[in-house]
């Protein structure tokens, strides 16, 4: 976006069923990480009765296919990967070092691909009932930052992660990602107010 010769932005908005399904994985796995990033609404989250050295592990698990999940080009597998059986096309993982993790999500893979498909559908429903409004937000967010700092904004990319998550607010979860509440992203005033910092931070 920009004229000839200007600084290019790229935004992306979404709400991936990818990134859905990790976070319901995440929840009803009785995963922790990341410890800043709030639950899914409405899902219940499991009641840890694992050991410390098993819960650790699939931590780790989960953690490396949350980042290949949310930025993929930044966390190439070292290994080739596989679709996990159940998940249709939306989990693959490492076929080492994820026995454990796949084992644990096997048993949720109907209801995870069902919220997932639901929740994406619903993003993509109101997205498509206010065409340009996506636009207009980050436009308007970019116009003020250069107003302030006097100058045309850095190219930069961004992607933008719209969630049913339990708060409000943003949150980063790669180097070019945020998660906003869906909440928080349908409310004009308050989203503007909080895209500010991030636009400032890249811009």
């Amino acid at each position: 976006m920009g004229g000839v010769g200007a600084p290019e932005w790229v935004i992306r908005e979404d709400a991936g069923q990818p990134v859905l399904l990790a976070l319901y994985l995440r929840q009803v796995l009785g995963i922790r990480s990341p410890d800043e990033l709030p639950h899914l609404r409405g899902i219940a989250p499991r009641v840890n009765d694992r050991s410390e050295a098993a819960q650790a592990l699939l931590e780790r698990q989960w953690r490396e296919y949350w980042a290949m999940t949310v930025e993929p080009q930044a966390h190439p597998s070292p290994v080739p990967l596989d679709l996990v059986e159940g998940f249709d096309t939306q989990v693959a993982l490492p076929t080492e070092g994820s026995a454990e993790l796949i084992t644990a999500m096997r048993p949720h893979a109907a209801e995870a691909l069902a919220y997932s498909q639901s929740a994406h559908e619903r993003y993509r429903k109101d997205a498509s009932a206010k065409p340009g409004v996506s636009y207009r937000a980050y436009a308007s967010a970019i116009a003020e930052h250069e107003r302030q700092v006097g100058r045309r904004a850095h190219s930069f990319e961004l992607n933008v992660q719209v969630l049913p998550l339990s708060q409000r607010g943003v949150w980063w979860i790669g180097s070019l990602t945020i998660a906003v509440t869906d909440g928080l992203r349908g409310d004009v005033v308050a989203f503007d107010a909080a895209i500010h910092p991030i636009i400032a931070e890249l811009a």
